[in-house]
């Protein structure tokens, strides 16, 4: 990052790019907005403009009418090494002039009229012309080449570009190449460059700053969309089953927490319906709840249902978590063609809640659960057959709706709060997505803010 400017104590320092044999420019004093000395250094050429462009360097001004062109391979100036200008030659720490003979700019053996670059020309090639210097008779030549190079090689630093008045167009261009501003030679005195200075310094943080919010927004979108994609799309086509889900997670400004979900309709007209929750609510167990429940899927369609899929599944943990005190809980169930029963497997996960008509929304039994996977090597998880019935509405959830406040104090909701709760909002004629919506909300409201544990809840509805 380039050095901050006024405020932290160091000040300024510009870098002086330019050639200028006939001593029409000189840099006075110059201050910055604190009154502190800007410090100037001054390169002749580009090679040595490389060497002097250090990380404390704050601003470059660019003379737009330097002399030569930099290589492809890299910089190089038209002033070798040991002439003047050049890295073993002297350097005027706060002044633009270069001494030289009038029309050349480069000192060290006087040139021929025409020659700029103060050195011996190069032999020509054999067809009598050098190829490196012959000009271009396809294309004109490029007036903002070296601009162009100073921008590669310093994209970080501020640029003015310094021109003639006669050649505003091309300072113009220069900032659309890339350059924070343009000065005019014949305007040009201490106090306008001292702002300038400024000005380009604080454009360049902006743009940076910019340019950072800019990235930061497309990471933000391209992780919501890869979110998006983890989130599970129910497999129900050809059932009479009617579902709804309801995921919020705990995380600010997070798509996906670690409660996870799936349901699946197996050929035979069988239904499979999962909820889990891996213990933290950060990216990795986010992470980890997609993959087991993307293993939970290949299981069930593989066939393995109850114990032999659960005991995969505590395997698939153990191998992936991060930790080895992560554990996840969770709820299956797998629904018989007909509709009317059920297979129930708990580990350590609240068991769920079914209302049918003429009957109080009640909780399903939960004797000879399992425990949570990733706590014990061999654990065994039960599966419970439980009666259904021909119409009813099952509702499974993860802790994150149970376990939010009431009022003012360290009480729960708990599973028999969330009981009465649902009994009052399917009395009121609520169901499928509007039942869970306002499940949630009135969760939320009770705790008086966001929970800040995930929340996933499901509802299957099967009318007789």
């Amino acid at each position: 990052m380039v050095s901050s400017p006024v405020g932290n104590g160091t000040g300024l320092t510009l870098l002086v790019i330019e050639d200028d044999p006939a001593g029409s420019l000189s840099v006075p004093e110059l201050l910055d907005a604190a009154g502190k000395p800007i410090r100037i250094r001054t390169a002749r050429n580009l090679t040595e403009a490389e060497r002097l462009l250090t990380d404390d360097v704050h601003c470059i001004l660019l003379d737009l009418a330097l002399p030569g062109r930099a290589p492809a391979g890299g910089f190089g100036g038209t002033n070798g090494p040991g002439g003047p200008g050049g890295p073993g030659g002297p350097s005027s720490p706060s002044s633009l002039n270069s001494p030289g003979a009038p029309g050349n700019h480069g000192g060290g053996t006087p040139s021929t009229p025409g020659n700029h670059g103060g050195s011996t020309p190069a032999p020509e090639s054999p067809h009598g012309k050098d190829r490196d210097t012959a000009p271009d008779t396809d294309a004109a030549p490029d007036e903002l080449a070296v601009l162009k190079h100073v921008l590669r090689l310093a994209p970080r630093h501020a640029v003015l570009a310094l021109t003639a008045s006669g050649d505003a167009e091309i300072g113009a261009q220069a900032v659309g190449v890339g350059a924070q501003d343009y000065l005019l030679r014949e305007e040009l005195d201490g106090r306008l460059l001292s702002r300038a200075i400024r000005y380009a310094v604080e454009r360049k943080r902006a743009d940076a700053a910019q340019r950072q919010l800019t990235e930061s927004r497309l990471r933000a979108q391209e992780n919501a969309r890869l979110e998006r994609g983890l989130l599970p799309t129910p497999l129900l086509e050809g059932s009479p089953l009617r579902f709804a889900a309801h995921y919020r997670p705990g995380r600010s400004r997070a798509l996906l927490g670690g409660d996870f979900y799936d349901t699946v309709r197996m050929p035979d007209g069988s239904v499979h319906v999962m909820i889990g929750d891996v213990c933290g609510h950060g990216p990795d167990e986010a992470a980890l709840g997609v993959e087991l429940r993307i293993a939970w899927r290949a299981l069930t369609f593989a066939g393995l249902c109850g114990d032999e899929l659960l005991s995969t599944l505590q395997r698939v943990l153990e191998h992936e978590r991060a930790d080895e005190e992560i554990f996840a809980t969770l709820c299956t169930v797998d629904i018989a063609p007909d509709g009317r029963r059920a297979g129930l497997c708990l580990a350590g996960h609240p068991s769920p809640l079914i209302a049918r008509p003429g009957r109080p929304a009640e909780l399903l039994p939960y004797d000879n659960g399992g425990p949570a996977l990733g706590l014990l090597p061999r654990a065994r998880w039960p599966r419970r057959q439980v009666e259904l019935g021909g119409s009813w509405s099952l509702m499974l959830y993860t802790d994150g709706l149970i376990e939010g406040r009431i009022g003012e104090g360290n009480q729960r909701l708990g599973q028999d709060g969330m009981v009465e709760m649902v009994r009052r909002q399917m009395a009121a004629g609520l169901r499928g997505d509007a039942l869970l919506e306002a499940a949630v909300n009135e969760v939320r409201d009770l705790n008086g803010g966001d929970l800040t544990d995930d929340v996933a809840v499901l509802l299957l509805d099967r009318a007789r």
